[in-house]
């Protein structure tokens, strides 16, 4: 009976795949669905590069996660043999190394917010002490604040191997990936090309405008913080519950069934709901990397 459950509920999955595949409404077009999982892939790229990952392909994290799944729904299996809570926990494992890497960027991108207004006040005081604009960036990856001296020494590299400036602002991007850095590297670019005598008061300008956002974004997030934690707790504790009942065998039975297969999946769509829930109204803005 609860092999045949899981079985049928597998054959559904893949019908349903089969189905949405096969069939496509007129509002949603291929390129569209192609632009979306696009953005996904630039995003999880972005990310990577953020936690220092760069040269792990984004189409390695979801065979990734895939294969940890696979692994926990075996060995949840082979103590509790409950196809059914083996299952639910296999899916839940397979979300974490995203959730990893996506909590390990966001760390990275609050780090780097405190540090920006510093780069620039160190391009500007470069600026006003003679250098150029590529010397003064390349003096960041000397003299600049710890966090951001590898991209920029990369950045030095590139230009003293290439003469190019705009190639290598735009190999610095992407090393960055991130969107403060994309505004500022822009702006460079812009004064360099276009010329003027406005550039000192363009990086001041910049440089309060940072600090004040950041100092804004801190006192946000700090007061936030308990929702955010409240919710991620409420979405693993009963997780959490389920694995540690597994062990029991009269639990394990209990929930191996068809009822306990509706009742996990229902609860797991409930703990979702609420979690996007909670977290859309916990949100801030977000910079969005436009600049790429």
């Amino acid at each position: 009976m609860r092999a045949g459950a899981l079985i049928g509920l597998l054959l559904g999955l893949g019908l349903l795949a089969i189905w949405v595949s096969a069939w496509q409404t007129e509002s949603i077009s291929s390129s569209s669905r192609r632009t979306v999982v696009d953005s996904w892939m630039d995003r999880l790229r972005d990310d990577l590069t953020r936690v220092g990952l760069a040269t792990v392909p984004p189409g390695a994290v979801p065979a990734v996660c895939i294969g940890l799944g696979l692994v926990v729904a075996a060995a949840v299996y082979s103590f509790s043999t409950a196809s059914v809570i083996a299952l639910a926990l296999g899916i839940a494992s397979a979300l974490m190394p995203l959730v990893l890497i996506r909590s390990l960027a966001y760390r990275r991108r609050v780090q780097l917010r405190e540090v920006w207004p510093e780069v620039v006040d160190h391009v500007n005081s470069a600026i006003r002490a003679g250098l150029s604009l590529p010397e003064a960036l390349v003096q960041v990856g000397r003299t600049g604040p710890e966090e951001l001296r590898p991209p920029f020494v990369d950045f030095a590299h590139d230009y003293q191997a290439s003469g190019d400036f705009g190639a290598s602002l735009d190999r610095l991007k992407v090393r960055l990936a991130d969107p403060v850095g994309d505004r500022i590297i822009e702006a460079l670019r812009i004064t360099r090309d276009v010329g003027g005598t406005d550039l000192g008061v363009l990086l001041r300008t910049l440089s309060a405008f940072l600090r004040e956002d950041a100092r804004t974004r801190a006192e946000l997030e700090a007061r936030q913080s308990w929702t955010v934690n409240a919710s991620r707790l409420a979405l693993a504790a009963p997780w959490i519950v389920l694995a540690l009942m597994s062990t029991r065998p009269p639990a394990a039975e209990a929930y191996d069934s068809t009822a306990g297969l509706v009742l996990i999946v229902a609860g797991a769509a409930v703990s979702l709901l609420a979690y996007r829930v909670m977290m859309r109204i916990a949100r801030l803005p977000q910079d969005e990397r436009v600049l790429r």
